[in-house]
């Protein structure tokens, strides 16, 4: 798992028969402190979240496990809206 920002949508007319109804978030993966990790990746939405909001994401096999099809065409999946990040820094190897 893994956590990200939703940066924006994704709307794809022609798609592949496993994503029909699939909402898909673009998604800023990040490290925790809010700083972006890598490329954005889209996600298939399986909770209602949108724009903006910080959440908690699956990928690979996982990912297809959640849409209900374990042959759908998805790679990542968002699962959770996270309300709220706690760290203890003086826990944080530097």
């Amino acid at each position: 798992m893994w956590v990200g920002k939703i940066i924006g949508t994704l709307v794809a007319t022609p798609k592949d028969d496993s994503l029909t109804g699939s909402k898909l978030l673009i998604v800023q993966p990040l490290r925790f402190g809010n700083r972006p990790a890598g490329e954005p990746v889209v996600a298939v939405d399986t909770i209602g979240s949108g724009t903006g909001e910080t959440v908690l994401v699956v990928d690979g096999s996982s990912a297809r496990h959640v849409t209900g099809n374990p042959q759908s065409a998805v790679d990542a999946a968002i699962v959770g809206i996270i309300d709220s990040i706690e760290i203890n820094k003086s826990l944080l190897e530097e």
